[in-house]
Order: structure tokens, then C-alpha cells, then sequence
């Protein structure tokens, strides 16, 4: 029963930290952040929250920054939304998942041969 919670709860804290992201933090740095996960623990104390970015890794790294400095505003902005007794403790990982797809297409495509669709 505490596994479904935690996905519950997980679900519910990536759809409000997406809206977070996008209508309350006001940093350029976080502009082009896609939110593509979150894992609660069965406790619900913590939550790690995975993220991706296409770009150089100077604005990986920015981003990663503005992550961390945003991140109590995101917690007490959750506690807002969140009618949870305690609200996880929030860190943020980076996903190259969609990195890596972005460059097995364009593998995948150097390989077509021309005139061939």
C-alpha cells in the first residue's frame, strides 16, 4: 500500500512543480526545463525530481544552479498546494534520456542513405 502512495504522491508533486516551474519562479535560467520525473520515497520524505535540458553544458549548469537556488521557494509553494502532512524534501537530478534519444535520431538519420525515405 505505501508504494501506491508514493507514486500517487509523486505524480501529484511532478503536476505541481511543473505549474510551479512554469507560472511562480521567475529565473531565465530555468526557461527550457522539461520535468520528465519524480520518485517518492515510501516514507514520503524525499523526492527526487528528474529534469532535462537540450543545450551546452554551460546552460546545464546554470540550470542546475537556479534549480538549487529555487529550490525552498518550491517547497513552501508546494506546501501551498499539497494537503500532505509533510511535504518531501525536494532534489533535482539531471535526465540525459532525452539527450541521448535526440542523438540516436540524428545517428539514425546519418545513416539513411540519400533518396532513400
Amino acid at each position: 500500500m505505501e508504494h501506491k502512495r508514493a507514486d500517487r504522491v509523486a505524480d501529484l508533486v511532478l503536476k505541481e512543480l511543473a505549474e510551479v516551474l512554469l507560472r511562480k519562479v521567475r529565473d531565465p535560467r530555468l526557461a527550457d526545463i522539461t520535468l520528465t520525473a519524480v520518485k517518492v520515497s515510501p516514507d514520503l520524505r524525499q523526492a527526487r525530481v528528474f529534469y532535462s535540458l537540450l543545450g551546452d553544458e554551460d546552460k546545464k549548469a546554470a540550470a542546475a544552479v537556479g534549480l538549487e537556488s529555487a529550490r525552498g521557494f518550491v517547497k513552501r509553494e508546494l506546501g501551498k498546494r499539497l494537503y500532505l502532512r509533510r511535504i518531501p524534501d525536494i532534489a533535482f537530478y539531471f535526465d540525459a534520456a532525452l539527450e541521448h534519444g535526440s542523438h540516436i535520431d540524428r545517428l539514425l538519420t546519418e545513416l539513411k542513405e540519400p533518396g532513400q525515405e
